[in-house]
């Protein structure tokens, strides 16, 4: 209980901190409630799809029918933005929780047993590194396949060395802290020095990072959906909803803002979901960093 209070008090003092935590609950309750205030239609397979109620070209501007307005093709913006907050927590969390879990483990295991086992994680780790991230992403994407599976697949593929070497270089140093040493005297195995006093001790600067990076994830997701990589048409995630504005951007002959929703809305919500994230990683650092207290 103290520790929540200090945690609190922490926050009250960095109020970017808490607009952090407000736009990412915000965004988590929409994704949660998305079936009662955007429910899908009777009978359909896939809640992600979202309704089309024509195939003419142009979109239509908000109205009462459409509170957000159509895209092209006449998909509903608004279904397509509710469900597409839930498209975009999935890939955070699976790609952000997979790319950390792979990490940590090469990570760990490198920094621990050293030598051999430590020159094949880190050169490979290395090998990886030097692609640029969204290149080798757009290169695994498509030689799986354009989807939005392939999509998490390969932006945790350029993920996890990052967060590889960050927990190597902590265990070279919490390892020869005098707690292992002990451990290592009483006889306990490899596995639990590492597992339960090493990595629990090593970890935080990951999360710190994990934390910091996951808005950047969303922003590759959508741009591999925007270049067509990603997930299908009609499908709701922000990175479509963009790609199917990108004929309508200038808008039309005379009138610029014509076609605003298409752009604006869905590039609303990337940056607002972005910038929860971002900020809530400045404060998940000032918890968790020593040095900030």
């Amino acid at each position: 209980m103290e520790r929540l209070r200090g945690i609190w008090k922490m926050l009250k003092r960095r109020p970017m901190s808490l607009l952090g935590f407000s736009l990412i609950g915000l965004f988590l309750l929409v994704a949660v409630l998305a079936p009662v205030i955007a429910p899908p239609e009777a009978g359909t397979r896939d809640a992600y799809i979202i309704p089309q109620t024509g195939y003419s070209p142009d979109p239509v501007p908000p109205s009462r029918e459409h509170w957000f307005g159509t895209t092209e093709q006449q998909y509903d913006l608004y279904y397509g933005m509710v469900w597409g907050t839930r498209t975009a927590f999935k890939v955070a969390v699976k790609v952000v929780g997979v790319s950390v879990f792979v990490g940590v483990l090469l990570g760990g295991c490198a920094g621990f047993y050293g030598g051999w086992v430590d020159e094949i994680i880190m050169r490979f780790t290395d090998i990886v590194l030097a692609f640029p991230d969204l290149v080798l992403a757009v290169v695994i994407v498509a030689v799986l396949g354009p989807s939005l599976d392939h999509v998490m697949y390969s932006v945790m593929a350029v993920s996890w060395p990052s967060y590889a070497r960050l927990m190597r270089g902590d265990v070279l140093s919490v390892k020869e802290r005098d707690f292992v040493t002990a451990a290592r005297a009483l006889g306990a195995s490899d596995a639990r020095i590492l597992f339960r006093h090493i990595i629990p001790n090593s970890i935080y600067p990951v999360l710190v990072v994990a934390s910091l990076s996951t808005g950047s994830v969303v922003i590759t997701a959508a741009a591999l959906s925007f270049l067509g990589l990603g997930a299908p048409i009609g499908f709701a995630d922000w990175g479509q909803l963009i790609s199917l504005s990108r004929n309508w951007i200038m808008g039309s002959s005379g009138n610029p803002f014509a076609y605003w929703h298409t752009v604006f809305i869905p590039g609303a919500a990337i940056f607002l979901f972005v910038l929860g994230w971002n900020l809530l990683g400045d404060a998940v650092r000032d918890i968790l960093d020593p040095r900030q207290k």
